[in-house]
């Protein structure tokens, strides 16, 4: 007889991961819709306020996104008037993300949503170090596998 007990939900680490995930990024959007954002298009503005500008390919690769998923995204920030799509210099075929100064003064209103996720989750610092630590460990683990 088989044992199927790898089976069960609660033997599911990615359940709790996906879980946890969705339910963080609903707790995220009363603080975003008051800037006009997804959670995926703020991840874009804390990268390139955090870099200044970078190209897609760069860009996708630090959302773990591809470029077919990070477009329209990008078209929608440009649209609102918080990047520019510049092509590149050296390779056309290379677009840089830039921010406008709309953008980059979007950040002064973003600046307290960080301590507000962070106080919703109720971890101590060690805990949420812990868990940084982890998850950022399996991501590099499937990158090199």
């Amino acid at each position: 007889m088989k044992n199927y007990d790898c089976l069960k939900l609660e033997n599911q680490l990615c359940f709790p991961l996906y879980a946890c995930s969705k339910e963080i990024v609903k707790k995220y959007k009363p603080f975003l819709n008051k800037i006009d954002l997804t959670y995926t298009q703020y991840i874009v503005m804390i990268i390139l306020w955090e870099y200044g500008k970078m190209n897609v390919k760069d860009l996708g690769n630090k959302m773990y996104l591809d470029s077919g998923t990070l477009t329209p995204l990008l078209k929608k920030l440009e649209t609102k008037g918080y990047i520019k799509r510049i092509k590149s210099c050296e390779d056309e075929r290379n677009l840089i993300i830039e921010l406008t100064n709309k953008g980059e003064s979007l950040k002064d209103k973003a600046i307290d949503i960080p301590n507000k996720i962070g106080s919703c989750l109720n971890l101590d610092k060690e805990d949420a170090t812990t868990l940084y630590k982890l998850l950022y460990r399996i991501l590099n683990n499937i990158e090199n596998n």
